[in-house]
């Protein structure tokens, strides 16, 4: 239980999620099993992560002519593999180090590096942002960037305090959920802002619950989920600045889905 006071982090709906997320039902993860399909060279639910995180991106991959390319060594021309190879090693490299505001960054460098000029890869940006669905509407307003840096610092001051902290399955799912959609909100980058966000999600689970939490299929249930997934981030509202967290839970709700039958298998 946490009993310091968070920078950013809200706390509010834990109670409510608690009615609708069981311990028991969460401890399904240590169910996961590793694909058949997974070698040294290739992991099989890494694909999964990458290529579905890119396709809520609106990337056209296919899972599986990806996994024929990595797997197999199928060539594709590389406009159609390389985006996604970029977010394939950024999630190599997650497994590898701890979670923190540097190793943030040198993800971002890694899954943005053929999203943005080498300049801004890992670099905060300068300009404002505005989120827009495909037919120009506006998503959201991220936060303006005279800010960015100081939420980004109340940000993982928040993810510390989680990371030296006794929580239970509920409470790791709970602000998994809740460090992705506040990362979503700030926006801090110029590009690949929510494939970050899905990253450090999956990232916190296996710091707090360990390397099974990679065997997740939560960025396939937020593709399929795709129409509640944005619709759940835009009931918080427009502006940053006036974000409304009480409406949070049916986007904190969206990740156990990853565990229900048929969710968590290949």
């Amino acid at each position: 239980m946490i009993k310091k006071q968070f920078k950013i982090l809200p706390t509010g709906l834990f109670r409510a999620y608690c009615e609708q997320v069981t311990e028991a039902f969460l401890l399904r993860m240590q169910q996961l099993q590793e694909s058949e399909l997974t070698i040294d060279s290739f992991s099989f639910y890494t694909s999964v992560s990458a290529v579905f995180s890119s396709r809520i991106e609106g990337e056209e991959i296919e899972l599986d002519s990806y996994i024929k390319h990595k797997r197999f060594g199928i060539p594709f021309l590389p406009d159609y593999t390389q985006k996604t190879d970029d977010l394939y090693n950024a999630y190599l490299f997650s497994q590898k180090t701890k979670l923190n505001s540097v190793n943030v960054s040198a993800a971002h460098k890694i899954l943005s590096g053929h999203l943005l000029p080498t300049s801004r890869q890992g670099a905060l940006r300068v300009g404002n942002m505005y989120v827009t669905t495909p037919e120009g509407r506006i998503e959201y307003v991220a936060a303006v960037p005279a800010i960015v840096h100081q939420e980004l610092e109340k940000f993982y001051t928040d993810v510390e305090l989680l990371l030296n902290s006794d929580l239970t399955t509920q409470e790791i799912f709970f602000y998994a959920s809740l460090l992705h959609l506040v990362f979503v909100k700030i926006h801090p980058f110029e590009d690949g802002n929510g494939r970050t966000a899905r990253l450090i999600e999956k990232w916190f689970l296996a710091e707090k619950l360990g390397e099974k939490a990679w065997l997740l299929q939560s960025e396939k249930t937020y593709y399929q989920l795709h129409d509640a997934y944005y619709h759940s981030i835009r009931l918080l509202g427009l502006e940053y600045q006036e974000l409304d967290y009480t409406k949070a839970l049916p986007f904190l709700l969206i990740l156990p889905k990853a565990l229900e039958t048929g969710e968590s298998g290949t």
